[in-house]
């Protein structure tokens, strides 16, 4: 996974409340055995009409939404079944963050385990980053290691995040790295029961 430290990206706004994960990527994109090629199918039910074409009044098919990688939204953003595909979606459509004032639990470790960085903050500031993102040229900054964002007017809003995932998304690792890195114990370890197992 890449790193997150200071993480500079043009935000999209999103919003709606309880976005479920049925919304994000449905079911029946789920059939797919790849962890890749999600991005097309994001919020497909709302970003295409039936024959196909982009609705023009989904927020993500607005011009100033066009190569966000930082998306504010709702309340509990990612309720609803435990589908690991919903954050493969996000992150094959190119969002890094994710910024709201909650989320469901299940979604928010699953995007920390596949290297995008969920933030919660107060409603009053995520609805003030989203009159911000509406300004085409806006830019949001993430600085993970102090735990804080970055955006227009002087706005600085600290958020919360776990030391163990903190250092795994600033290192770039999942969990098989972490594993990688007992490689010579664990090397030793089946050593000494292959040892036993002669005796």
């Amino acid at each position: 996974m890449e790193p997150i430290t200071v993480y500079r990206g043009k935000p999209a706004v999103l919003d709606r409340n309880n976005v479920d994960t049925d919304q994000i990527i449905p079911k029946q994109f789920l059939k797919r055995i790849e962890r890749t090629g999600f991005g097309e199918f994001l919020f497909y039910n709302w970003r295409y009409k039936e024959n196909g074409e982009l609705r023009e009044d989904f927020e993500l098919n607005q011009p100033e939404a066009a190569g966000a990688s930082i998306l504010v939204a709702g309340e509990n953003f990612g309720c609803g079944s435990s589908r690991e595909h919903a954050p493969w979606s996000l992150q094959d459509y190119g969002f890094q963050i994710v910024i709201a004032p909650s989320f469901a639990d299940i979604f928010k470790n699953n995007c920390l385990k596949n290297g995008i960085l969920p933030i919660a903050l107060s409603a009053e500031n995520v609805s003030y980053l989203m009159k911000e993102a509406k300004n085409t040229d806006v830019e949001f900054t993430i600085d993970l290691p102090n735990q804080k964002v970055f955006g227009p007017a002087d706005f600085v809003a600290e958020f919360e995040i776990h030391p163990y995932w903190k250092e795994m998304l600033v290192n770039g690792w999942d969990e098989i790295s972490i594993t990688l890195q007992y490689d010579e114990q664990i090397s030793k370890y089946e050593n000494t029961i292959d040892v036993m197992s002669t005796k």
